[in-house]
């Protein structure tokens, strides 16, 4: 089940941070994301707080997280976006984490799915979405799923400077391969 996080799941979603971050800093980085830099349990309150920290949860554990908003970074201003669109018309996915412990079960397909869904709910033409440009797996799921890229830029999140890729599709588009 997907559903809003609520502030008992604070500390479970930050321990998904954690293993992310662990596994990363002994494997290499998909994600660019750094400890107690991005993504921090502040975020995850932030998303209890302002209600758009989604989780999934299975069998009575929390397996995924991601944060759903309206809002784009100063840099998606400068991306040659294919559907133009309302500020209030565009969802934004940010920081999708499947930790690897649950990696493989198609759990991030599951959450980019429930995204589209809760976007067409909420009246939303477009999502849009951004990741590091070496993060492959994400791109690769994204693409899949009927996102299309739309442009290259640097950013910072949380103080990290990156090159990000973006992505973006229509909400009503069909989203099999």
């Amino acid at each position: 089940m997907i559903r809003r996080a609520v502030e008992r799941d604070i500390d479970a979603v930050e321990r998904q941070y954690a293993e992310i971050l662990d596994f990363e800093q002994e494997h290499g980085s998909r994600t660019n994301w750094k400890a107690g830099v991005y993504p921090t349990r502040a975020v995850a309150e932030q998303g209890v707080a302002d209600g758009s920290l989604y989780v999934m949860e299975e069998d009575g554990s929390l397996c995924a997280s991601m944060l759903l908003n309206h809002v784009q970074l100063d840099v998606y201003a400068s991306i040659a976006w294919k559907y133009a669109a309302e500020p209030e018309k565009v969802l934004v996915i940010h920081t999708l984490c499947v930790p690897p412990s649950q990696a493989g079960k198609g759990i991030g397909s599951r959450m980019v799915r429930f995204a589209l869904e809760e976007a067409a709910r909420r009246g939303c033409e477009v999502m849009r979405l951004d990741t590091w440009e070496h993060n492959e797996p994400a791109a690769s799921l994204y693409r899949k799923l009927g996102f299309r890229d739309s442009g290259k830029a640097a950013g910072v999140l949380g103080g990290i400077a990156e090159t990000l890729i973006f992505l973006e599709r229509k909400v009503s588009e069909d989203d099999r391969p």
